[in-house]
């Protein structure tokens, strides 16, 4: 999907259309509607605190504002672009519908995530490739109003990057013939799996792009990288990906967590930090309850104002998904840790996922407080 979580957004205000805008930050950046009916809407040079960029437009990506990126900086950048909050509820409702609109045309589709699928179309009746991409972004303009790019290639790692060649809208076919033409020139980090700081160990070697990693010997490659992530390079760099679209897989762990804007003290911030972790396991269990799913295991991580990050699990006699049981099972997490610094981050993680039907649920207990003292 095209800059999915930000399309959404201009859906609900058109008028932002062709303007930077940023999602991101607090609910306290939702618009305000004036008497007249217009809306006021918040700019990113007022943001102050520590969040991330969860997406942009490709207006506000023009000025060099992506996701991931510090609010703080993106500020820096495009002071004037449009901040608006996450709502991810409706991105999750648009994920939902675009998904079935494809499952409609080719039902052999691996999830990938909210915005991103696989799909394997090796067997289906339209032999005409382009054509059946056509019917594929046409039916999700249909079904969310939102536009999609498709890379058709033979496997999932070339797909990936074909997507993102042409967007926004775009439909790139590809053949194993084209990738010195069309895949080599592009820099090495555009494959998947090459991150930051192996990016910067190939620069050091003097290979910048997939072309010149595809001509890397592979011994100097394992000298640098060892045997097993060199022979991925080696394959990769020349567009061989062996996996297959996979159509059904179980979920392992599910997790909600939040950075703050200021570290919270905890003891008087402690009405805040209670709201915010009911809040997350109310979040969590909604997840679960999605899913179809009960844990056998709950955890919570927390992130100290030295960066010192401490997690700690418990694994329960009976599976739960219940908001209540989620947050009296992360209490008894929270009473193992000592809280003598202010905290960054809380989060509150559930794991040892089975069916729903598979489990029955324990008995209610007393509710924990977040925060009490000390065992």
């Amino acid at each position: 999907m095209d800059a999915f979580f930000a399309s959404v957004e201009l859906l609900r205000y058109p008028q932002l259309r062709g303007q930077p805008v940023v999602v991101g930050g607090r609910h306290r950046w939702h618009p305000r509607q004036r008497s007249d009916g217009s809306w006021e809407f918040a700019r990113l040079r007022d943001y102050v605190g520590r969040g991330v960029v969860t997406t942009s437009t490709y207006e506000a990506r023009a000025l060099g504002v992506f996701s991931a990126m510090g609010m703080m900086k993106a500020a820096r950048l495009a002071p004037d672009a449009v901040l608006l909050p996450a709502r991810f509820d409706a991105y999750r409702e648009y994920s939902r519908r675009f998904k079935a609109a494809v499952t409609r045309i080719a039902p052999r589709i691996e999830d990938r995530g909210i915005d991103e699928i696989y799909i394997d179309l090796s067997e289906h009746a339209q032999t005409d490739t382009e054509a059946l991409a056509r019917s594929l972004q046409q039916a999700v303009q249909e079904a969310t109003g939102l536009s999609c790019s498709i890379g058709v290639t033979p496997n999932k790692l070339l797909s990936k990057i074909a997507s993102d060649l042409h967007k926004p809208g775009g439909i790139t076919l590809l053949r194993m013939e084209d990738v010195p033409t069309r895949i080599w020139p592009l820099p090495a980090s555009r494959i998947n799996g090459i991150g930051p700081k192996a990016a910067e160990r190939l620069a050091a070697l003097g290979i910048h792009s997939i072309g010149e990693l595809a001509a890397a010997p592979l011994h100097a490659l394992q000298q640098q990288f060892g045997p097993g992530y060199a022979a991925w390079l080696h394959d990769v760099a020349h567009g061989r990906d062996g996996r297959p679209v996979v159509t059904h897989s179980e979920p392992k762990s599910v997790s909600r967590e939040t950075t703050f804007e200021r570290d919270l003290h905890v003891r008087r911030d402690r009405a805040e930090l209670s709201a915010c972790f009911s809040d997350l396991c109310q979040r969590l269990s909604q997840d679960l309850q999605r899913k179809g799913c009960v844990a056998r295991t709950i955890g919570i991580k927390l992130r100290f104002e030295d960066f010192r990050t401490v997690t700690r699990d418990l694994s329960l006699a009976h599976a739960v998904c219940e908001a209540g049981d989620i947050r009296r099972a992360a209490g008894e997490c929270l009473r193992r840790v000592p809280l003598q610094r202010r905290l960054r981050l809380l989060g509150v993680r559930a794991s040892g996922l089975q069916a729903a039907g598979a489990a029955t649920h324990h008995d209610a207990g007393t509710q924990l407080s977040l925060l009490e003292p000390q065992a």
